[in-house]
């Protein structure tokens, strides 16, 4: 009787261990889970307005990256912790962006492709995203 008492604990003991185990990795697979989706969110974002807006312009001095076309407009503020758009709020920390126009650099011109580096949270990824260019960015 009382090894059956003795063997019935261990198992519950083992079983609760295991639980506690598996109940860990499901917590930190939602957490990358999570971080990986603010991070395509944002890429998807920037994809729809580098694709839907015919010009985009970056002030440096308010970090502020703007689209603009004949009907409407947007823009996206960068700041230290995370990247705001309107009414969407991305927390991605944007450790570097580099702006280009015509394939070299530009810092405060006309704008077609971006790219965007993460934080280690988000594993220093890289987000490049570029648009064509139309007659139209070249006309003044």
């Amino acid at each position: 009787m009382i090894t059956v008492l003795i063997l019935t604990s261990i198992v519950v003991g083992l079983a609760f261990t295991v639980l506690g185990l598996v109940q860990n990795h499901m917590r930190a697979i939602t957490s990358n889970y999570n971080k990986n989706l603010e991070l395509k969110k944002l890429e998807t974002s920037l994809w729809l307005d580098f694709n839907r807006y015919s010009h985009i312009y970056y002030n440096p001095l308010d970090s502020e990256l703007s689209f603009k076309n004949e009907i409407d407009s947007v823009s996206y503020n960068f700041y230290k912790e995370y990247v705001v758009k309107v009414k969407d709020t991305f927390p991605i920390n944007v450790v570097s962006n580099v702006f280009y126009f015509d394939g070299q650099e530009t810092k405060d011109l006309e704008v077609d492709a971006i790219k965007l580096m993460t934080d280690k949270v988000h594993s220093n990824k890289y987000l490049f995203i570029y648009k064509t260019n139309t007659a139209t960015n070249y006309m003044n």
